[in-house]
């Protein structure tokens, strides 16, 4: 996209939504694609830590038709640290710097976001830049809330812009080979699936100890429209004072003010590529139940899940089974059966490894191999689309938002995915579709 024909796109909208809830203008599909001005999109970080600098930022610096014109983040430090980074890499001093995602998003220039801030961020970050007719790449999982998710996918399919649920799992090649063939009839009909997500952050239980504000972060900014409270470490994130490297995992991952936890973090990976397999990536199971367990130490201030033991149906008569355990995804049929494992040294596994050297007919229908950021730029560039997009996104999300509610009601939960509610306990759909917003942060005023 032109610097020129971008700029007019955005400055129309931000002058249509100067009032909240105003008509706003669709980026006309002439400035996307092939016949674009320009083949190289502009993209700016909205959050720098550890996972947007080290495994989001470095990649697009790597792509030739990508170029990083900003990073924000409400750290200071982590900011700069960025700039340093994209800096050096161009060998100049031009990556622009904010605190602020809004004036991050409303610079010249700009085509795209790539969203890698907390998960209560997400959907009002991400909503706001399609209200300026920017392509978005948001990490996973989508958003905190089910509400925030299910506007995003009505944005999306407003706008036409590009949205993409950012995980790289459907990329790893034992995903892609167990997918192809799957899909492709070599294991039979498909019976069962098995999810499992890795045991990871189970251990401490956060220390609530209240301590002075770092003068480099602005935490009334990262609050943002989570209830207001006093600062601890644990809380937030920890951040190396001197470089601005972030340090360890952060601690809001296992808040749930900020994050459902593991089972929807790990499970926008793993239970993405179970929904591939099954074709149900546009809709969701039937029903749930399972048990689980959360935190116990008073004294602490982690609460998100630490174990879990669930099973879904869906409506083509498919179960799938969801635990903590290692990172795979088993799929059986009635001719076989194959399991991708995304870490460790066993890969793939199979009633039979001779399927691992099965040569796919012509006429088979391949899943594309691409990378996750490959797959978001060609979709921005040349108007293809992404593999995993707001509705799919969206649908792993409330289904493992719907393993939670099931959990903690404990009773098998009905689920219509056409309507998106719980039918059998009004008490459990309450709770999946809990939402916290302060006033200044409403989602309805950002809501297309």
């Amino acid at each position: 996209m032109s610097e020129s024909s971008i700029n007019l796109t955005r400055r129309q909208a931000l002058a249509k939504f100067a009032v909240a809830g105003a008509a706003f203008t669709i980026l006309p599909s002439a400035l996307r694609g092939a016949a674009a001005p320009s083949n190289r999109v502009n993209i700016a970080m909205i959050g720098t830590g550890r996972q947007g600098i080290n495994v989001n930022m470095k990649t697009f610096l790597g792509m030739e038709d990508v170029r990083i014109v900003a990073v924000c983040d409400v750290d200071r430090k982590r900011a700069e640290y960025a700039k340093s980074i994209v800096d050096a890499k161009y060998g100049n001093s031009d990556c622009k710097l904010f605190g602020d995602f809004r004036e991050a998003m409303e610079m010249q220039g700009l085509d795209a976001v790539m969203i890698s801030t907390t998960d209560h961020w997400h959907g009002i970050q991400a909503l706001y830049a399609m209200k300026l007719g920017l392509h978005v790449c948001c990490e996973k999982a989508l958003t905190r809330y089910f509400d925030e998710s299910q506007a995003l996918v009505q944005a999306a399919d407003k706008t036409g812009l590009v949205f993409r649920t950012d995980t790289e799992c459907r990329s790893a090649a034992y995903m892609t080979k167990t997918a192809n063939l799957v899909l492709n009839g070599y294991l039979g009909n498909v019976q069962r699936i098995e999810v499992g997500v890795p045991k990871e952050l189970q251990s401490g239980i956060g220390d609530p100890t209240i301590v002075p504000v770092p003068e480099y972060l602005d935490y009334e900014m990262w609050q943002g429209p989570a209830q207001l409270r006093p600062y601890s470490v644990d809380r937030v994130h920890r951040t190396n004072p001197q470089t601005g490297e972030p340090v360890q995992r952060p601690g809001w991952l296992r808040l749930s003010e900020y994050c459902a936890g593991m089972i929807c973090n790990w499970g926008a990976h793993l239970i993405d590529v179970a929904n591939l397999c099954n074709n149900t990536s546009d809709t969701g199971p039937i029903s749930c139940e399972g048990t689980g367990d959360f935190p116990t130490d008073q004294n602490g201030i982690w609460d998100t899940i630490v174990s879990m033991d669930l099973h879904y149906e869906y409506a083509n008569g498919v179960k799938l089974d969801y635990k903590i355990s290692n990172a795979y995804v088993r799929v059986e049929g009635d001719e076989g059966w194959i399991q991708a494992n995304w870490f460790g040294k066993s890969g793939l596994q199979a009633h039979d490894r001779k399927i691992f050297r099965t040569k796919f007919r012509d006429t088979d229908k391949l899943v594309s191999t691409k990378s996750d950021k490959r797959d978001f730029i060609d979709a921005v560039r040349k108007d293809t689309p992404v593999m995993i997009d707001a509705k799919a996104g969206h649908r792993v999300f409330s289904q493992c938002l719907l393993g939670l509610a099931a959990i903690k009601s404990r009773e098998k939960l009905t689920w219509d995915p056409v309507s998106e509610k719980i039918t059998n306990n009004p008490q459990a759909e309450a709770m999946m579709k809990y939402s916290y917003y302060r006033p200044e942060w409403d989602l309805k005023q950002f809501i297309i």
